[in-house]
This record gives C-alpha cells, sequence and structure tokens, in this order.
C-alpha cells in the first residue's frame, strides 16, 4: 500500500513542476523582452549590471529556453499521465 501512496505523491509532484515548467516556458517564449527586464532588475539590485550584448540573440534564445521548457513540461505530463 505503501508503495502505492508514494508513486500517487511522486505522480503529483511530477505533474505539479511539469505544470510550473509549462507556464514558466510559456512566459519565456511569448514575453522575451520582459523576462530578460526582470533579470537585469534582479541582478541590479544584488549591485550586479547586466546587458546583453546582442538584444535580438537574446531574445531569440529566451525564446528557444520557453520553447524547450515547454516540450520537457508536455514530455513529463505525458509520461505520468499514461503511467509508462
Amino acid at each position: 500500500m505503501n508503495i502505492f501512496i508514494s508513486a500517487a505523491r511522486s505522480g503529483i509532484t511530477l505533474i505539479l513542476f511539469s505544470f510550473l515548467g509549462l507556464l514558466s516556458g510559456l512566459f519565456l517564449l511569448f514575453k522575451p523582452g520582459y523576462s530578460i527586464e526582470l533579470q537585469r532588475r534582479f541582478y541590479e539590485k544584488i549591485n550586479w549590471k547586466i546587458e546583453p550584448v546582442s538584444m535580438p540573440k537574446e531574445i531569440r534564445n529566451t525564446r528557444a529556453i520557453g520553447t524547450f521548457l515547454v516540450i520537457i513540461a508536455v514530455v513529463i505530463s505525458t509520461y505520468v499521465v499514461l503511467g509508462f
């Protein structure tokens, strides 16, 4: 019985993390400029100044990371739901 409870908890945990990854990925995919600005503001608060050398390249890379997160989240969710 403990094995089933543990499996259910790990499944719920995976679904939760994949949902958070999906939200993060969609944010990075559709709002890359805003996410770069959030990062810049965070680093200013800890006394660091960062700025991209090439903003178009930075936006492209941020969208790529968002796409990757969305794909991984969908794969993990599918894995848990189908019970592989």
